[in-house]
């Protein structure tokens, strides 16, 4: 509508001005209306974990990173320890609006709970038996049962070398070629940027929030000064430790600084 330039004009210039201050208001509102609808919607879809099935409704433009702490309580796996994915390993920071995740969609989620971390490093009857009677003693690590059964079979070969009376910082590569109260080959690799130690075997790699270990201890193994017997208490008991051996020696107070804080531990 055209508005002319005259006293009645003028009052219809007005008027048009106002009816498109109020058009332009709806639209403005209808439009937030929309945008909140947007950011609002969600989506059903199905979470599979340990060949579980869990059924997730959840925000579309909510991150990766929201829906593992939203998860860590449905499959009880601690956030830090989750991997999703969704066509391959699904960053933090992506959304699910933008990696595609639909009605229906399958999102595969893979991670160790801590119990089942713990589980690794838990001892049989005759273990705790072994340790009760060696703490009463106050025997070495190196001469208890339990400790024995590793140790007798020798220094690994492949593992690094050892170094006794150094210290030296961690290396900034992972730590290998030791081995774990069942004989088996483990590596330890520090993620400070991320506060975490990830606890690898040949099977699998569990990722530890180094804030939820309780202590570490670790004492030179005799006739081999250059290694160490290393415990990593995971649960609130000295019985929850994970044991590795042949620690080379210069990188114990290392190890110990990065997961406990210098000058937390004895």
């Amino acid at each position: 509508m055209e508005c002319i330039g005259s006293e009645k004009g003028d009052a219809n210039s007005d008027k048009c001005n106002s009816d498109s201050k109020g058009a332009e208001s709806e639209l403005c509102s209808e439009t937030k209306e929309k945008v909140g609808e947007i950011a609002k919607e969600s989506v059903d879809f199905k979470v599979i974990y340990n060949k579980n099935k869990y059924d997730v409704n959840f925000l579309l433009d909510s991150t990766v990173g929201q829906l593992k702490q939203h998860l860590q309580d449905i499959i009880g796996v601690p956030q830090s320890m989750q991997k999703v994915m969704i066509k391959g390993l699904a960053k933090d920071e992506r959304t699910l609006r933008e990696l595609g995740v639909v009605k229906g969609a399958k999102v595969m989620v893979v991670g160790s709970k801590l119990d089942d971390v713990l589980a690794v490093s838990t001892p049989s009857k005759q273990d705790l038996q072994d340790e009760k009677m060696a703490a009463a003693s106050k025997e070495p690590f190196c001469k208890q049962k339990q400790h024995r059964k590793v140790l007798d079979k020798g220094v690994p070969d492949d593992v690094m070398p050892g170094i006794k009376n150094t210290k030296d910082a961690l290396p900034p590569y992972p730590l290998s070629g030791m081995l774990n109260k069942s004989g088996g080959k483990v590596r330890l690799t520090f993620k400070m940027e991320q506060d975490q130690v990830w606890i690898g075997t040949k099977e699998r790699t569990d990722k530890i929030p180094m804030n939820t270990i309780k202590g570490v201890v670790s004492e030179p193994i005799e006739g081999h000064e250059e290694y160490h017997i290393m415990g990593i208490q995971l649960g609130p008991t000295d019985a929850s430790r994970y044991w590795v051996y042949w620690v080379p020696a210069q990188y114990v107070d290392a190890i110990k600084d990065a997961i406990l804080g210098k000058w937390q531990y004895f």
